[in-house]
């Protein structure tokens, strides 16, 4: 059966726009992100994904392991729901009410590890919490941009930790504050994991990236072990994090790093269609109804304007992705409350048929709709609720 008549067959009963989980795309995805992974555990980042029941079906898998979250609230509340007792705070937090939540709950001291890269994260913890607080389980962020030159920074602006005697300098402060317990290293590698070394129609750029890519793995892979082995010293570190979907057998390799990050690799977004080494199956997509036949060869949709966060380019606009051969127009793009598709296959739609589309990045959908209905084969098996869905928002 053609993915468009499976897709529609399956969700027959419901009123677009709604969104999608392809069970069987999901778990292949799952698997690859295993088999890439080398043997080193996957810690899942939940904010490429966002519904509470896809990442108990994950973590249920073997070779995955723990959570990173994107907010203390977020891991305060998957504490509560029993979803993980691993739970890594990928972002500082300055959240105050969380923090008293955090220090108020035993079993979430337990399980939850916040991330930190200044003393100044620590007083403000100690500011939140009082004298004498509760033992709270901090993790150094490591910086691991390339800086070929001075004044280049090639990578995601985070820590300001970038040697190893800084952070050798920053575990050592930490180690003389009461109340605090160095567990962990990140070291997230934005500008290998995050940029597809392959973009669609962009040759040129492809070849430069795939440049840039191999020198700074080669840089990192001696920084960033010299930074752990530094931290070592003064500390008894749990767990040294590094990767993501897109550089998960680069970063496997590194022998410094203990487990994984992915999240984005489950679902497949276009994002991640810029990669000549892997390809994730598109395992969720949302569904718009067509509205409108303005002329021929055109076709407008209820809604769509799902923009992706980042730089406001047209690669974080949603994708016409079935029936195949359609595309957004320029000048008007995904809208508030309509958005128009073009090309052959528009002259076969109908008003009520839907279109399919994928999103750019993997869990910003989930913003957008409650619930997603998954689908296993060409039946609906059930409907779980998003973040959203349950009444939490963590952005």
């Amino acid at each position: 059966m053609q993915p468009r008549s499976r897709l529609d067959g399956a969700t027959k009963e419901f009123d677009p726009p709604f969104a999608v989980v392809d069970l069987d795309a999901f778990d292949h995805n799952a698997a690859d992100l295993v088999r890439r992974a080398g043997g080193k555990p996957v810690r899942v980042a939940s904010k490429s994904v966002r519904v509470r029941r896809l990442l108990e079906r994950v973590l249920a898998r073997p070779g995955f392991a723990g959570v990173m979250c994107y907010s203390l609230a977020e891991a305060l509340w998957l504490s509560s729901e029993d979803v993980c007792d691993d739970l890594l705070v990928a972002y500082p937090t300055v959240d105050h009410g969380a923090l008293r939540a955090l220090a108020s709950d035993e079993e979430a001291r337990r399980r939850v590890t916040i991330m930190v890269d200044s003393v100044e994260h620590l007083d403000l913890v100690s500011a939140a919490l009082g004298a004498g607080h509760p033992e709270v389980r901090v993790c150094l962020e490591l910086d691991v941009s390339w800086r070929p030159a001075p004044g280049l920074h090639v990578g995601p602006r985070r820590s300001p930790v970038h040697t190893a005697r800084d952070a050798r300098v920053l575990a050592e402060r930490i180690g003389e504050r009461t109340g605090f317990r160095l567990v962990g290293v990140m070291a997230y590698e934005g500008q290998i994991a995050g940029l597809g070394d392959s973009p669609p129609g962009r040759p040129v750029r492809g070849v430069a990236l795939r440049w840039m890519q191999r020198r700074s793995a080669a840089e990192l892979v001696e920084r960033r072990g010299a930074a752990v082995a530094a931290v070592r010293r003064v500390a008894d570190l749990e767990f040294v994090n590094g990767g993501g979907t897109g550089s998960l057998e680069v970063t496997a390799a590194d022998a410094s790093v203990t487990e994984l990050a992915a999240g984005s690799g489950l679902v497949g977004p276009t994002l991640f269609d810029g990669y000549r080494g892997f390809r994730p199956r598109p395992a969720v997509l949302f569904a718009l109804p067509v509205v409108r036949r303005p002329k021929r060869q055109v076709a407008t949709l209820f809604s769509g304007g799902y923009i992706a966060s980042g730089t406001a380019t047209a690669d974080r606009q949603p994708t016409p992705y079935l029936p195949p051969g359609l595309k957004l127009l320029p000048l008007e793009g995904a809208g508030e409350v309509q958005t128009p598709v073009a090309g052959k296959a528009a002259d076969s739609l109908a008003l009520g048929d839907r279109v399919w589309l994928r999103h750019a990045k993997a869990g910003e959908l989930a913003e957008r709709f409650t619930h997603y209905h998954v689908v296993k084969g060409d039946v609906v098996v059930r409907t779980v609720p998003t973040y959203r869905g349950e009444g939490r928002s963590f952005g």
